[in-house]
């Protein structure tokens, strides 16, 4: 199956401040053989938008007002009626920082991909909420999917993974985003253990 009949039947949000940049995902979405696309400015008009129109899945942006897109996910995931509250989230952002990675995934961002974008990379990212859910958990203070597997770890692993093994600044990868949020073998659910990076500025 090709791509463009892979997304043919695949509603998408697109929620950005910057006119520009929906414009470029929404122009990527097209080449992928996405049919429909709606566009909000922030998450305001996002909100109002899924009330009328069935989002498969929303493509958000971390900075925007009058709330940011931790923000949104938290009213999506908090929401009291449950029409949306299991809609994949993939949060698009040029900040790649651990602490902003570790607050989209326990804010309930399903996937996180790092600006600039590309075909291939918005592709995989779709894909692998389509063809690899996360269940959903509903826990004191969380509902969203599941990231237990990065949270259960024995006392050792604790030790290791502690608070200054991985600085709240450091900047990830991709590929070590995608090993964050995506499913690990039983056997090694821990934490990833990144070495240290600096972002030239």
């Amino acid at each position: 199956m090709g791509r463009h009949s892979y997304l043919a039947n695949i509603k998408f949000l697109i929620v950005d401040d910057n006119a520009f940049m929906r414009t470029i995902i929404r122009r990527i979405l097209s080449t992928l053989g996405v049919h429909e696309t709606r566009e909000a400015n922030d998450g305001a008009e996002a909100l109002k938008t899924i009330q009328t129109w069935p989002a498969d899945i929303i493509l958000l942006d971390w900075e925007m007002t009058p709330f940011d897109g931790i923000e949104f996910t938290q009213m999506i995931r908090g929401a009291h009626d449950g029409t949306n509250t299991f809609l994949p989230i993939i949060m698009v952002s040029a900040h790649s920082e651990y602490w902003r990675i570790a607050a989209a995934r326990d804010a309930g961002v399903t996937e996180f991909l790092v600006k600039p974008i590309s075909a291939k990379s918005l592709f995989a990212r779709i894909r692998n909420v389509i063809e690899n859910p996360r269940p959903f958990v509903n826990a004191p203070g969380f509902f969203g999917p599941d990231r237990r597997r990065h949270d259960e770890v024995h006392q050792e692993e604790r030790r290791e993974h502690d608070p200054d093994a991985v600085a709240p600044d450091q900047v990830m990868t991709q590929d070590q985003i995608n090993d964050y949020f995506n499913a690990m073998p039983t056997n090694v659910a821990k934490m990833p253990n990144y070495p240290s990076q600096t972002k030239s500025v």
